[in-house]
């Protein structure tokens, strides 16, 4: 059986469950919008608020300037040198709230609604940065220390792209060195169901453009003569995938990195309807590459895929043009081991060669990220899991996310420490578009894993 949270520290957060909660709604009605530059006061608002926060909390705080908005820099280093230090990530910047009219209750007024918190940022991620403030606090609160020294950085750009972030570790890495890292922005795969997080794919983004005549021209003076660039682009794109959607670029799998058979084997075991993730998606069929399930396919395999077409005549009627250039956007998900800037030189490579005579092609490299891959055992792993299992009571399950978080990769990379994500979001939270929410009892339950999680480590 799992050993549940101690109890000093489960009456603590009990009997300030209001209060906390309380501060959570003040943090989300903060409309802390990076993207927006009219909200920067709001930015600098909702960071001076966080800092806040950590100092009740019991930790020291500073606001560190970026070449954007601000970092939070929390600290707690009570335990001594001879403790563990553990660095929590999180963001306290937002997506924009548009469209408003699709908002049941106002974004930035928070809301609970049949157990859910009801607000922007709730869940992404103010909700589950905020949760680990009040885990420390209730360790600080009942027993004036933790087993562990911490470090809570929080950025204000994660939602712009996080521009600044990479810069700021790399100048602060002797102040953020840690044995560990945690960061809590992701779902769990299901209700009641804990999750830990073992992969993150990385990213290729390109612009690949088709040139051909100096002008649009005529299609019945020209046509037949004249190479038309979009319907070189379409041959272009239909060479990246054989008929059974394997990836056709000469290469490209090379590097990929097979998964162990027992964490296969736990990823068909997973309660996944794939007729749901139809519905979810609104599909008329699922398909993909040959021989993989649907978890193995969106979690685990590197993909290559259009993201946006251009050109040529478009609008309403007739306009019987050739066009003079064609572009297309595309983006490749990838898996331990590839490499970004490989993937860019093979798909590169391909659509050179495979071009026809009688156009120009320009492929560029808009941006890129590292995959990811944890490490499914060691102090911090074992750690975990006993600590989600005391909150949940239940063991948790190993999940993979088929997007990318490059921060992820910068924080192993440049600090040398493994990383840990358990988020405690659900699926269908609608943490980009209206009517963002977050479990309550998973707010709850979150604050006593994180707290657990302190104890096991300092155990360990």
């Amino acid at each position: 059986m799992p050993t549940p949270l101690a109890p000093d520290l489960a009456s603590y957060l009990d009997a300030n469950d209001s209060r906390i909660h309380q501060e959570l709604f003040d943090f989300l009605r903060i409309p802390s919008v990076s993207a927006r530059s009219e909200h920067r006061a709001d930015m600098t608002r909702a960071a001076e608020w966080l800092a806040g926060a950590m100092r009740s909390a019991g930790l020291s705080a500073e606001i560190l300037p970026t070449g954007g908005h601000p970092v939070v820099l929390g600290e707690w280093r009570g335990a001594g040198p001879r403790a563990k230090t553990v660095l929590i990530y999180g963001h306290y910047d937002v997506q924009p709230a548009e469209p408003l009219e699709l908002w049941t209750s106002p974004p930035f007024s928070p809301e609970v609604r049949d157990g859910r918190i009801f607000a922007r940022g709730s869940v992404d991620d103010k909700g589950q940065l905020f949760l680990h403030v009040k885990a420390i606090q209730a360790h600080l609160a009942t027993r004036g220390t933790l087993p562990v020294n911490v470090i809570l950085l929080a950025e204000g750009e994660e939602e712009v792209g996080s521009d600044n972030l990479t810069a700021f570790i790399e100048r602060n890495a002797a102040r953020l060195a840690c044995d560990y890292c945690v960061i809590s922005d992701s779902a769990m795969f299901a209700p009641g169901l804990p999750s830990i997080l073992s992969s993150l794919r990385g990213l290729t983004y390109l612009e690949i453009e088709v040139e051909g005549p100096g002008g649009d021209l005529h299609s019945g003076i020209y046509g037949g003569a004249v190479v038309n660039p979009a319907t070189a682009l379409a041959r272009i794109i239909a060479s990246f995938h054989d008929a059974h959607w394997h990836v056709a670029i000469p290469g490209f799998y090379d590097d990929v990195r097979e998964w162990e058979p027992e964490v296969l084997r736990q990823m068909k075991s997973l309660p996944f309807d794939d007729e749901r993730f139809r519905k979810e998606a609104g599909a008329p069929a699922l398909d993909g590459e040959d021989g993989r399930s649907t978890l193995e396919r969106v979690w685990s395999r590197p993909t290559c895929e259009v993201n946006g077409l251009l050109s040529g005549y478009t609008g309403e009627g007739a306009k019987t043009v050739l066009p003079a250039r064609a572009m297309a956007k595309v983006s490749c998900r990838l898996v331990p081991d590839q490499q970004p800037d490989v993937i860019t030189r093979l798909v590169t490579e391909h659509v050179r060669r495979v071009a026809p005579k009688g156009v120009r092609v320009v492929v560029r490299e808009l941006h890129g990220g590292m995959p990811w891959r944890a490490e499914l055992s060691g102090p911090l792993f074992d750690a975990a899991r006993r600590a989600l299992a005391s909150a949940f009571g239940r063991e948790p399950v190993i999940v993979g996310e088929g997007g990318s978080i490059p921060v992820v990769g910068d924080f192993q990379r440049l600090l040398h420490a493994p990383v840990l994500l358990i988020g405690f979001g659900l699926p269908g939270e609608n943490a980009h578009a209206p009517n963002e929410w977050m479990s309550d009892e998973n707010f709850v339950k979150g604050m006593r894993a994180i707290a657990a999680l302190w104890e096991e480590l300092g155990r360990a």
